[in-house]
């Protein structure tokens, strides 16, 4: 069985194809990525503007286009956080199905927290161990917690604070200003007085773009690796430094930085300072990388579907077809 899975983010476009083999092995052959900026100006105006579904469009097409060339048999397409706020998403889906040719489901928070959950735990499970896990999702709308033990979620929150919500709000110059930051902050706390600190035995787990930046910054990586980046831990004392650097310089000073991405580069300090405000509310000293997440849980689920008990949990990726 071969399915193709796409998250449809606030500000990226992630997609997986991967193969579900008769021994209940999931094999990654394409992981692709793109930032598509779905959720631009939809915190302000509660809606999707017509350059956006134009934009959002070409990416889903050449993904459905490769999708079909690798023979897939089921896309399975979800949205998030700003097709959750944006008042035009019905349009917004009824016109990919027309010109795509498959469905676009909107998540609800609770149902996009339990398969980031499942998708970022997924390369760290060991079998017959009992095992705690927090995984923190910043997206660019929301910021998700989940706590469990396994493969089983125990406690989520969402908290609705994401980085291209925060700079478009707060953070608009290029370096924000004393007066911006501390705005920022303010924000931020107010949405984190609900967390808690975590349990001295749980592994935090971080994913989605914030992350791997900061994760290929660390390493100096000249290129993305996500063999490298998936797994690597990150000190509080490491975000810090690489935050206090980047806060003193313009988006395009950060773009020169081989390991940001355009489209990256204007919302990633509003997405570290997030992930260093809830980390300090969890009392968390480090957080461990995963270049997984949504667009994993949702094949992993599928594929529990389609083969109960079958399936190995832990994915593999085949290393001639994958695609960074």
């Amino acid at each position: 069985m071969r399915l193709t899975a796409i998250d449809i983010g606030t500000n990226t476009i992630l997609m997986l194809i991967a193969d579900f083999s008769p021994d209940g092995r999931l094999t990654v052959l394409r992981d692709e990525h793109a930032i598509a900026r779905l959720g631009k100006g939809v915190d302000e105006h509660r809606a999707i503007t017509p350059d956006t579904f134009e934009r959002t469009f070409g990416f889903l097409r050449s993904y459905r286009d490769l999708s079909d060339q690798l023979h897939s048999e089921k896309i399975i397409a979800c949205g998030t956080s700003a097709l959750r706020d944006a008042s035009n998403r019905q349009e917004f889906i009824r016109s990919m199905k027309e010109r795509l040719g498959f469905e676009i489901t909107v998540f609800s928070g609770d149902e996009e927290a339990e398969l980031t959950y499942l998708g970022a735990v997924s390369e760290f499970l060991r079998p017959g161990e009992e095992q705690y896990f927090g995984v923190l999702d910043i997206g660019g709308g929301s910021t998700e917690l989940v706590l469990g033990t396994g493969k089983t979620v125990e406690r989520k929150q969402s908290l609705e604070v994401g980085s291209v919500r925060l700079t478009e709000r707060v953070l608009k110059s290029s370096p924000p200003s004393s007066l911006a930051m501390s705005q920022a902050l303010n924000e931020i706390r107010a949405q984190v007085t609900s967390c808690s600190s975590l349990p001295s035995h749980t592994r935090l787990i971080g994913v989605a773009g914030t992350l791997t930046t900061l994760a290929a910054m660390d390493l100096q990586l000249p290129a993305y690796d996500p063999k490298r980046v998936s797994g690597h831990q990150l000190s509080m004392d490491t975000i810090q430094r690489i935050f206090n650097h980047l806060g003193i310089k313009t988006v395009d000073e950060i773009l020169a930085y081989p390991q940001v991405l355009p489209g990256r580069a204007d919302v990633l300090l509003a997405g570290i300072l997030i992930l260093v405000e809830v980390m300090k509310r969890l009392n968390a000293e480090r957080i461990t990388v995963s270049d997984r997440g949504l667009r994993y849980g949702i094949a992993i689920r599928e594929f529990m579907r389609a083969a109960p008990n079958k399936i190995t949990i832990h994915p593999e990726r085949s290393h001639d077809a994958f695609q960074s």
